[in-house]
């Protein structure tokens, strides 16, 4: 990937607020638009195709989803991956982190697979339905999976005591998802994500006392 990407990662992580990242990681983004870009071209990864908007809007609030999760997270799952987002981005940015990445469509699950060899990543790839997973996360991501309610429901279930379920939401959105994971959870943190003044990610704790 041309220095011209890198550059344009580095300047919009930047004039976000959330830079600046280590060379490695804004290399890694680089060739990550790269690999989304191409394969775009041959499955329909994400509905957004040019190289500004994957940086602008998908990477960048991936990155601000990783500035905004809470610390002390050392496994998460990205249910429904899709395009890897945002689970790719936290791999590379928060390599100490274990990232499972499940992906139930077998072309989006082969990209993720091809990803994480070409990039050089540790995270892992479960290719078949997110419910299909015995472990539980201190942390399971969601943005814009199909059936979202139904998606937040089982997604409630994988997630450890004490641990979070962080959800890429609207504000209008969120009551409905709120009902969908459960009465146990505690919603303390509804917080706005840069790249598009609609979206926020909502965190949910739950309880120490679910199972």
């Amino acid at each position: 990937m041309s220095s011209a990407v890198s550059d344009r990662i580095r300047d919009a992580v930047e004039g976000a607020g959330l830079g600046p990242l280590d060379e490695t990681a804004v290399g890694r983004l680089s060739a990550y638009v790269s690999l989304i870009l191409r394969w775009n071209s041959r499955i329909n990864l994400t509905a957004i195709r040019g190289e500004d908007e994957i940086i602008d809007l998908h990477i960048i609030e991936s990155i601000n989803v990783i500035s905004l999760i809470p610390a002390g997270i050392r496994t998460l799952l990205d249910f429904g991956s899709g395009a890897g987002l945002p689970g790719i981005p936290i791999a590379i940015c928060r390599p100490e982190i274990d990232v499972t990445l499940a992906e139930s469509q077998n072309k989006k699950a082969a990209f993720l697979m091809e990803a994480v060899r070409v990039l050089g990543l540790s995270a892992r790839v479960h290719s078949g339905r997110a419910e299909e997973l015995k472990s539980k996360f201190d942390c399971v991501t969601l943005r814009a999976v199909d059936k979202m309610s139904a998606a937040v429901s089982s997604a409630a279930d994988l997630v450890a005591p004490g641990g979070w379920l962080a959800l890429m939401t609207t504000v209008p959105g969120l009551e409905v998802l709120e009902v969908a994971a459960g009465s146990g959870f505690d919603w303390t943190r509804k917080l706005p994500l840069a790249g598009d003044t609609a979206k926020i990610l909502a965190l949910g704790q739950k309880l120490s006392s679910q199972v």
